[in-house]
């Protein structure tokens, strides 16, 4: 494409006949443009003096002339030698920043290709400079620890640009951010210091060649002081020096600086390996809202250190850093991806328009804001290229006086008076778009997070109660969460308002001492509070489970990092299938780098979902038994996901299963589909391999031994408490044999078994029991069940009457709340239910209670209006267990849980008072007990609840 046929805009010649020296040298529309840029800038007429002659060629293709001058200076390093390198690199810097600047001021090309090509250059001189440097050291046998292999990458010597550079977003005289690193991994410990030395001869000599200011000018100004400690270190200091000091010590604009960092030269391997075990540094795997306050008081101390405070006044008001300038949209957008970013990887990108185009995409800030922020940020930087293309200088100020905004605005084709105008409106639309963000105080106008800050109302403080809870509060200083002052501080700014809140609650004290329970349970609090002030609605979220569910108050102060999700947008939205929530447990497994690493976060995953689940059922987005139905499958979904995992890593260190290994089967609730908030697993391990087996890992194991080894390996997975906490408590006691038989059974032997000894129990638990794959090996499992349950020769009724009496003798109910327990009790039902479902012989034994009890009619045991009713008893009781479990950590105690618990459970019962639900419970309890004994009596066994017919 020629340089005329993409020409959209002109600048104008602020002296016309400098321009026309130049202009001369051109025809058409090109004297035009170069009239123009001559005509304003005294650098771009020297180089346009110097480069004519290449340049008429470039105007007919500019980007082949780009790619050309960039692969010149690439060949440097080989063909040049080092005297002339420098020469040679100014020059070819000539080329390119007179192409790009009239390109630039044309509108030849947007703002992104100008930018990039700069960066381009920069990448391209620094790669150079390295390889020369490098193999002139080596030629002389300075270099004794490398082999002339090594010099492909530059001995593990990594070059990382940082901010503009890194992000491809250098401006036309951008100085240019690096931070130089070397793998001493690749070294022996003695030689480590004397690399170190040689690489920081190296880099200096490097920067020389690129900054020095010679007749020839300079290639670009190097700034090397964002490495770690820079007043102290080394300008090339070593990966594992840099790395403990982001781990001990690194700053929010630290990991800030690190969002755009990007390898540019020398060992990319290595370079890339670094950044990625950087990673957890710049990405925190909770939402980070204290960046906030960072940014804002990172801005705040540039504005005082720059004197830039106040009012917009656009005489020497500083484009970058001035208020509404292009540092605030930068800021703006690298905080809001530092928030949300260790979370979705998708924020994790280095532009500053992609970063606005992520963080609107996912929600944290409107299209409409980010699309007006876009234009304002190329708009700014459009007015910083032409300011410094004036003189070639790192400015970025507007002119102090009239001549200086004439030049400007004829650089940019304007008339003096709009565009100053302009500018102004540009500067304050910035600013008060971006402040709100940062400033708890500022109102916000477009629905970002900011528009969602905590703070204190007046009317309701005004109502507190004077002696409200001041016991309680003067404790709150004392927690763990207030050890810092900043905590302290965030605090107090959001105590008022929610001490007013709680005091409105409609138990007051219980909503209080629930809060106190959340609040002694933190371990530390900027994150927690920072992430309240700047989301209001987590505020009223915390206080509504305060008021009802102590149990759960509990959980979020030793796991608060699950409001993260309640704000990832899609907290409200529907359940994922089974399927689709077992993809995205696995892909997030798959991800991680290591096996810890897959615990941890598969304990997250469980956290919050388990969570999300709770918080819908305590409010009625849904009922019981979906509630039971999602823990499930988020329990089935964990585990059918870390398997694998468990798997690979065991077989790591002895070899892969022998023959077709093995399959967890889900027993019980689990495999029944309806789990409560507190259910532990029951599960077994089934596997298939030649008993005299030995496996091929580093340390073989006899097949018995392997498969009990890892199966005590997925329960260490499920039940080690880790920094994440624990996934689940495992009971084994349904395998064959109980606690007597092997953790692991051979499919053989538990086939043989099922078939020839199992207790009639055994069978009642094989109608809820399920394999958790989709392998032959469970597929033949699931097989089996069906056969063994079709074909039983059990005495069902009369061995699972037998056991009613045992357990209503060993397990009453405790109190006219334990629906679990006794005669017509959840348990009692669940019996009588499995017992149908063995006795009907069906071909598919239907695994969930209700299916259970509708085999009931075809056994002649129940009519339909009996089927119906146990049911729906069956179906209130468990909604009171479940609702349970939302509220108390423990057994269920009326007494000690609270009048909001307890109003909750009414709730659910459609009761206006205790005495009412607790006669619903008895009546649903009596319904379910009277059926059950038309069939199994209990024979005048005494029941703590129903008491006898």
């Amino acid at each position: 494409m020629k340089f005329t046929d993409a020409i959209t805009r002109m600048p104008r010649a602020f002296d016309p006949d400098r321009g026309a020296e130049r202009a001369v040298l051109f025809d058409g529309q090109l004297a035009d443009v170069v009239a123009g840029a001559a005509g304003c800038s005294p650098y771009l007429r020297g180089l346009i003096g110097k480069h004519h002659e290449w340049l008429q060629g470039a105007f007919a293709d500019p980007e082949a002339a780009l790619r050309g001058e960039l692969t010149a200076v690439a060949g440097y390093a080989s063909n040049v030698p080092l005297s002339e390198l420098s020469p040679s690199l100014r020059r070819s810097k000539g080329r390119i920043a007179l192409l790009t600047a009239l390109a630039d001021l044309a509108g030849v090309w947007p703002l992104e290709s100008v930018t990039t090509a700069l960066t381009y250059l920069a990448d391209a001189a620094l790669q150079t400079a390295l390889d020369a440097e490098f193999a002139a050291r080596f030629k002389r046998g300075h270099l004794p620890w490398l082999t002339e292999d090594d010099l492909a990458t530059n001995g593990g010597l990594v070059v990382l640009a940082m901010g503009k550079m890194g992000a491809f977003e250098l401006n036309y005289s951008s100085d240019i951010d690096l931070i130089c690193l070397f793998d001493d991994s690749r070294y022996a410990r003695d030689d480590v210091a004397d690399v170190r030395h040689a690489f920081v001869q190296i880099i200096r000599a490097v920067t020389k060649t690129i900054s020095a200011q010679t007749r020839d000018g300079y290639v670009f100004r190097t700034d090397l002081r964002l490495r770690p400690d820079a007043a102290v270190t080394p300008v090339c200091m070593s990966m594992s020096a840099a790395e403990l000091y982001y781990e001990a010590e690194g700053r929010t604009w630290e990991r800030a600086a690190h969002i755009k960092a990007r390898v540019c030269a020398g060992d990319h391997k290595a370079g890339e390996a670094y950044l990625e075990r950087l990673r957890p540094f710049v990405w925190r795997k909770h939402l980070d809202f204290a960046a906030i306050q960072d940014a804002h008081d990172m801005r705040l101390k540039i504005w005082a250190h720059k004197g830039l405070a106040g009012a917009i006044s656009l005489p020497e008001h500083n484009v970058k850093l001035g208020r509404g300038g292009i540092r605030e949209i930068e800021f703006f957008t690298q905080t809001q991806q530092l928030i949300a970013g260790g979370r979705d990887p998708d924020l994790r990108v280095r532009g500053t328009c992609a970063g606005l185009d992520a963080i609107s995409a996912k929600g944290w800030i409107s299209n409409e804001l980010a699309g007006d922020l876009k234009v304002k940020y190329r708009a700014l930087r459009d007015v910083e290229h032409r300011l410094q293309m004036i003189a070639d200088a790192q400015t970025h100020v507007l002119p102090r006086d009239e001549e200086g905004f004439s030049r400007l605005a004829a650089m940019m084709g304007e008339d003096v008076t709009p565009l100053k105008q302009r500018l102004q409106d540009l500067f304050e639309s910035v600013h008060s778009r971006t402040e709100a963000f940062f400033a708890p105080e500022a109102p916000a106008e477009d629905g970002s997070i900011a528009s969602n800050k905590a703070t204190e109302n007046e009317s309701d403080t005004a109502t507190v109660p004077n002696d409200f809870g001041q016991e309680t509060i003067a404790r709150w200083p004392s927690y763990p969460a207030m050890r810092s002052a900043r905590a302290t501080e965030i605090f107090n700014r959001l105590r008022p308002s929610i001490v007013a809140k709680l005091a409105q609650a409609a138990r007051p004290e219980e909503a209080l001492a629930h809060f106190d329970g959340f609040l002694r349970g933190l371990p530390a609090g900027v994150q927690v509070f920072s992430l309240f002030e700047a989301n209001a609605p987590l505020v009223d979220l915390l206080l509504e489970i305060c008021a009802t569910s102590p149990a759960l108050a509990a959980y979020l102060g030793r796991n608060s990092n699950v409001l993260d999700a309640v704000i990832a947008g899609d907290f409200f939205a529907p359940f994922p299938s089974d399927a689709q929530l077992s993809d995205l447990i696995s892909d997030a497994l798959a991800a991680c780098g290591d096996y810890e690493a897959v615990l941890d976060t598969a304990r997250r995953i469980k956290k919050e979902w388990h969570f999300r689940i709770g918080v819908h059922h305590l409010r009625g987005v849904i009922d019981a038994q979906m509630a039971g139905a999602q823990y499930a499958s988020l329990a089935k979904a964990l585990v059918g996901a870390l398997w694998p995992q468990v798997t690979a890593e065991f077989a790591s260190k002895h070899g892969a299963p022998m023959g077709r290994g093995a399959v967890p089967i889900a027993m019980g609730s689990l495999a029944a589909g309806q789990l409560n908030a507190g259910s532990d697993l029951d599960l077994i391990l089934v596997y298939d391999a030649d008993p005299d087996a030995m496996s091929d890992g580093p340390r073989p194991l006899q097949t018995r031994t392997y498969f009990a080894r890892l199966t005590q390996a997925l329960i260490t997975a499920l039940t080690a408490q880790l920094p994440e906490g624990r996934l689940y408590e495992v009971d084994m006691r349904l395998r064959p044999s109980g606690r007597q038989g092997p953790v692991a059974s051979g499919w053989a032997s538990y086939a043989s078994y099922q078939k020839e000894e199992a207790w009639t129990w055994e069978h009642l638990a094989l109608t809820r029991a399920q394999a958790l794959g989709d392998g032959a090996l469970a597929e033949d499992w699931n097989a089996l069940r069906d056969d063994i349950l079709r074909r039983t020769q059990k005495d069902v009724l009369g061995d699972t009457s037998d056991m009613r009496v045992r357990l209503a003798g060993a397990k009453p109910a405790s109190d006219p709340w334990d629906v679990k327990n006794g005669a017509g009790g959840v348990q009692d039902i669940e019996l009588f239910a499995q017992a149908s479902a063995l006795k009907a012989g069906l071909d598919a034994v239907p695994r969930d209670t209700s299916a259970q009890l509708a085999t009931t009619v075809a056994n002649g045991w129940l009519n339909d209006a009996d089927a119906r009713a146990i049911t729906a008893a069956y179906k209130t009781l468990w909604a009171v267990k479940a609702m349970q479990a939302e509220l108390s950590l423990g057994p269920f105690d009326a007494a000690k849980i609270g009048t909001g618990a307890v109003g909750v459970l009414n709730g659910i019962l459609g009761a206006a008072s205790e005495d009412e639900a607790l006669a619903k419970v008895a009546e649903a309890r009596q319904t379910a007990r009277a059926c059950i004994e038309r069939i199994m009596p209990l024979g005048g066994a005494k029941d703590g609840a129903g008491g006898n017919d």
